[in-house]
């Protein structure tokens, strides 16, 4: 997929570590963290202040799903995976037969197979029903995801015009931006953010998250003045993700440091 031969016995780059953490890094409550239910649980446990997207309710197929009961706008999602979810901004004129189809696609399908990565393998699958949200101060939802290695956040990215023509741009932990990105989602060097104080804030609840943890991926979205838990990513891209230019998967790497975890040798 990378194009190279995997090195595993001393991996060097962001995606062969994490390759390497597939393997060797497997705590309990990975599982816990994956789910899309239980993850809201968990992280309200350690960061009590941190506001949680409400949960309008949880099923174990499309079946059982109420929709009379359900708002005029939602989001449904398979707990067990990721990446499939189903936004209904207006209930009246949903399409069924489409959401009925991608979710009980998903729920027949272990997402473990796909890259291995192990926690999601024994995650029920479920169906859950959130409130929509969204920022009616810019008209796109920002997504936040900040980057802790060894529990300190060495940098984070904001995602935006996710559909439209999908971008994200990185910066290290005072707001400063990176000049490097994603190839699947290339960066925008003229997009301006205001970083304010929330910024500070998100890093300190992501970094009381990732405590323990060789790297973990803290996601937040900032709606209307309101920091909101996202979700929890221990391999991003599954490990296959390409940066542009190449040398931002070695620095990131370098930000890995496996050793003080689980024994690295080097």
């Amino acid at each position: 997929i990378m194009g190279s031969k995997l090195n595993i016995e001393t991996p060097i780059s962001f995606n062969e570590k994490l390759q390497w953490l597939k393997i060797n890094d497997r705590q309990e409550r990975y599982v816990r963290m994956v789910d899309k239910a239980e993850a809201k649980k968990y992280v309200a446990e350690i960061t009590p202040s941190l506001n949680i997207i409400p949960t309008i309710g949880v099923w174990d197929c499309f079946d059982e799903i109420e929709f009379d009961n359900l708002p005029e706008r939602f989001v449904l999602k398979c707990t067990h995976d990721s990446g499939s979810y189903f936004i209904c901004k207006d209930k009246y004129t949903i399409d069924f037969k489409k959401a009925k189809k991608k979710i009980c696609k998903a729920l027949k399908t272990n997402f473990y197979y796909y890259g291995r990565e192990w926690p999601y393998k024994n995650v029920k699958p479920r169906i859950i029903a959130e409130q929509y949200v969204d920022d009616i101060d810019n008209g796109d939802l920002y997504d936040y995801k900040f980057f802790c290695f060894n529990g300190y956040v060495q940098c984070y990215k904001i995602d935006f015009n996710r559909q439209i023509s999908h971008r994200a741009n990185y910066y290290d932990r005072q707001s400063n931006l990176l000049r490097f990105g994603e190839v699947v989602c290339p960066p925008d060097f003229n997009k301006t953010f205001n970083h304010g104080s929330e910024i500070q804030s998100m890093i300190s609840m992501a970094e009381s998250l990732s405590q323990g943890i060789p790297f973990l991926r803290v996601d937040f979205y900032y709606c209307s003045g309101i920091i909101y838990f996202g979700e929890l990513t221990f391999f991003p891209a599954s490990g296959w993700g390409r940066f542009e230019p190449e040398s931002a998967d070695k620095l990131l790497g370098d930000w890995l440091v496996l050793r003080e975890f689980v024994g690295e040798s080097k």
